[in-house]
């Protein structure tokens, strides 16, 4: 008895203390200023939403729209560094260099057909996978499912890219099994190919492209499948008249950030690529790699890039939101 009353007596001190006076947050909470900013807060719903809201810009403005505007500032600059005592000048030979020099070209329509062509087959293999989760797991199962999904994410970009690199080399686990079953006699060199750097970038990107077309299925009423089935139409037209237009938008969404991602890559090309396989981010690098006065070329030509996965995302939204308003 006496051990419980002594046991009751100390989580009551830790709550309010020794002496019976709040701790830390009662003191906070009960204290004029607090109740005062409490006040201010709830007088308004605008000044919620600019409280609340401040932090979230801050972060955008300092850390993400901050370092592309400096960017964009550095492009049009004869220097960057500037040197003790030089002069820095505003300029466009910077893009003009792009324009001008055919040879930057084909890394850059490379980059953006590579980007496109790996974004389809990234939607090809995971929309199955998204189906069977939202369709066909068991409410119960689903997050234990997904965190499995998950797992691979949890290590870095470099890790998952080595992870490829063992199982396509010579002595890898695919060459191994495909020597096990008698398919080949000698190893298929799928390294530094375009298929090794395809592989490698639709697994990394397969997450970002699997959870939205996740989120769009699970919403799906399955009534609808039912009624179409009802009605006679078979699993292909259900799919292609029901379960297609109606996930549209995760389509939308997880293609965009798929096409944005890969767009950008650069150390999984430099992996799993070879000679045949060089991106623009690959071109964009060897200016900041060098010494001298190249960093505001490097930027220019990270700019180009930067607005023509804009574009092409941009009139790939709008296709999708026509489509979109076409089946509804």
């Amino acid at each position: 008895m006496s051990q419980d009353v002594a046991a009751a007596g100390r989580r009551r001190d830790a709550v309010s203390g020794s002496d019976g006076s709040p701790v830390f947050w009662g003191r906070l909470i009960a204290s004029a200023p607090y109740r005062a900013l409490m006040a201010l807060i709830g007088t308004s719903p605008t000044r919620q939403f600019v409280l609340l809201a401040a932090l979230p810009v801050l972060w955008v403005l300092t850390q993400h729209l901050g370092p592309m505007l400096q960017m964009l500032r550095v492009s049009f600059t004869d220097a960057y560094p500037v040197a003790v005592g030089a002069e820095q000048n505003f300029t466009f030979d910077n893009y003009l260099r792009f324009f001008g020099d055919s040879i930057f070209w084909m890394p850059f329509f490379r980059t953006l057909t590579f980007a496109a062509v790996f974004t389809f087959c990234t939607l090809i293999i995971t929309y199955p996978v998204a189906y069977f989760l939202a369709r066909h797991v068991s409410p119960k199962n689903r997050m234990l499912m997904l965190l499995l999904l998950l797992i691979p994410f949890w290590v870095g970009e470099i890790v998952r890219t080595y992870a490829i690199m063992i199982l396509l080399g010579n002595t890898g686990a695919v060459n191994l099994a495909l020597r096990t079953l008698g398919l080949i006699d000698r190893p298929i060199p799928f390294m530094y190919t375009s298929f090794s750097m395809g592989a490698g970038i639709v697994y990394l990107t397969a997450l970002y492209m699997l959870l939205p077309l996740y989120s769009a299925l699970e919403k799906l009423p399955k009534s609808l499948n039912e009624a179409a089935a009802d009605l006679g139409a078979g699993a292909w037209t259900r799919f292609r008249r029901v379960t297609l237009p109606m996930t549209l938008e995760g389509i939308s969404s997880g293609c965009t950030l798929v096409f944005l991602i890969s767009t950008g890559f650069y150390a999984t090309p430099v992996l799993l690529g070879g000679p045949s396989t060089t991106v623009f981010a690959e071109t964009i690098a060897g200016f900041f790699h060098v010494a001298g006065d190249e960093w505001p070329t490097g930027a220019a030509f990270a700019t180009i890039m930067f607005f023509a996965a804009l574009v092409i995302t941009f009139a790939f939204q709008r296709v999708m939101k026509a489509l979109r308003k076409g089946d509804s």
